[in-house]
């Protein structure tokens, strides 16, 4: 597995810093948005570290599915038959942490997130 000393994303899958954690098994962690913009908002992270969505896929076709089928069964648990699914890939298009994660957003978005 590959990690980052300096990504927070990193920090936060190893367990170094503390999260909200909703799942976690061998390939990805699941944990909830400090700065929530839906009442369900939580970031689904692949352990691997990439810079983004593209670059896991590139290196492992397998995870953006994985990705997918978590944030499905995290809505379940968590009550929503309807969300929404986003990937931020870039500076120019939000996103702000890269390494690659997943939003999953229900309950009504109040902005999209960054």
């Amino acid at each position: 597995m590959a990690t980052d000393a300096n990504c927070l994303f990193c920090k936060i899958v190893t367990g170094e810093i503390p999260g909200d954690v909703v799942r976690s098994d061998d390939r990805l962690v699941a944990f909830r948005d400090i700065a929530p913009k839906a009442p369900l908002h939580v970031l689904i992270a692949p352990r691997d570290h990439q810079p983004n969505a593209a670059a896991s896929a590139a290196a492992d076709p397998t995870i953006v599915g994985e990705l997918v089928a978590a944030a499905a069964g995290i809505a379940q648990q968590e009550g929503y038959e309807a969300y929404n699914l986003l990937f931020n890939t870039g500076a120019e298009a939000g996103q702000t942490i890269f390494h690659t994660h997943l939003h999953l957003l229900a309950g009504g978005i109040t902005a999209l997130p960054v």
